[in-house]
């Protein structure tokens, strides 16, 4: 007799799908740090598909991803739905909106002002979506 779906344990992917997750969830976390330092390039998107590649090919990258001193906390309050410190969304922000009319203003021929469109809707969209995440407030510390 069979053990129901429910109580059997999760298949383990085959050796090329699991080089291939790993492979890509190493490939997201460069994107994700790229992210970091170039605004037009969003840094939690790509952490989040390394999470969900790791979770479904290595433990240990899964846990060292959630353990790094510089993804790790932010990961987990993301994931838990505490949001981003305001520190960071002014900072993502700022850089966003310079790069975006540098790139607009400084980079573009006049004739490609379609390309300034595309631009602006990308940097209303990122702003929109970064103003509905909840913005993190470290807990204070009552003195008694």
């Amino acid at each position: 007799m069979t053990r129901p779906a429910a109580l059997q344990q999760p298949r383990r992917p085959g050796r090329i799908r699991r080089t291939l997750l790993i492979a890509a969830g190493l490939l997201c976390v460069a994107l994700a740090t790229a992210g970091v330092f170039l605004p037009i390039l969003p840094t939690t998107p790509f952490l989040l598909l390394a999470a969900a590649c790791f979770a479904r090919s290595s433990e240990r990258l899964y846990r060292w991803l959630h353990e790094n001193r510089w993804f790790g906390p932010f990961l987990t309050r993301y994931r838990a739905g505490l949001g981003i410190p305001l520190l960071s969304k002014l900072m993502i922000l700022t850089l966003l909106w310079i790069t975006l009319a540098a790139s607009a203003f400084l980079a573009m021929p006049d004739r490609l002002w379609w390309v300034r469109l595309i631009l602006l809707a990308v940097g209303a969209g990122v702003t929109t979506h970064l103003l509905w995440i909840p913005t993190y407030r470290e807990p204070t510390v009552s003195r008694n």
